[in-house]
């Protein structure tokens, strides 16, 4: 499995996203349960600011190559590593080798 070793700017964003089902009564009773063995993935909203062309182009070509189905190892700025995808990143060319982008990485949990 890949690594990606790319090293985040800050800020970086952690978001929790508990998988719960939640049940409702008529009488405004509400039961909640935690679903599925893995409940809490993370999902991290990265920025790379200020990278070359170079750097872009190897960091881009790193998610195209996975395309948003193959997962890769990523150590999180908080936390330990982990499986993760990347569905959506968006790069912006500010000047010659001064490029930003912005990613999306959700954990996924696979053998």
């Amino acid at each position: 499995m890949a690594t990606f070793t790319y090293t985040p700017s800050f800020e970086a964003t952690e978001i929790s996203k508990p998988r719960v089902v939640t049940f409702e009564a008529g009488d405004g009773y509400q039961h909640r349960v935690g679903f599925g063995l893995h409940r809490n993935g993370k999902e991290w909203q990265l920025n790379f600011l200020n990278r070359t062309d170079t750097e872009r182009d190897n960091i881009t070509a790193f998610l195209d190559a996975r395309a948003g189905v193959e997962s890769f190892d990523w150590t999180p700025p908080r936390g330990t590593a982990g499986k993760y995808i990347c569905r959506e990143w968006q790069t912006t060319l500010r000047s010659c080798n001064f490029n930003n982008i912005t990613a999306t990485f959700i954990e996924v949990f696979e053998p």
